[in-house]
């Protein structure tokens, strides 16, 4: 049985991964410069193999949170259209769930096209 509360806690779920996905391509970005910077100055090989793998593992961390994000946006849209079945449709909870959902599906057209 879905609840307003479960809704709450779903919707700052999708928030929170979003919050997480921007901040790993953040983080890639400047990890990639960094290590073309070391790559210009020719830093020591293992220093620079340090670095590297720095930065896969932060790529490695993107597609993660796009998995995680499908399935808490899957969950946030069942537990919505739970609520709407029961006739509960109103209400900040019901409104902030829906912003969400409209802003974690843009994010999915950005990131395909």
């Amino acid at each position: 049985m879905a609840t307003v509360r479960n809704l709450k806690i779903k919707t700052s779920t999708c928030k929170r991964i979003v919050k997480e996905l921007h901040s790993y391509e953040k983080e890639v970005e400047r990890e990639a410069a960094k290590t073309a910077d070391m790559k210009e100055k020719g830093a020591d090989p293992y220093d620079l193999k340090q670095q590297e793998n720095v930065l896969a593992e932060s790529r490695m961390m993107v597609p993660d949170c796009h998995k995680r994000l499908e399935g808490s946006l899957a969950d946030l849209k069942a537990t919505l259209a739970e609520l709407e079945e029961a006739n509960e449709k109103e209400g900040p909870e019901f409104e902030d769930a829906r912003s969400t959902i409209t802003e974690v599906e843009k994010l999915f057209q950005t990131t395909e096209a």
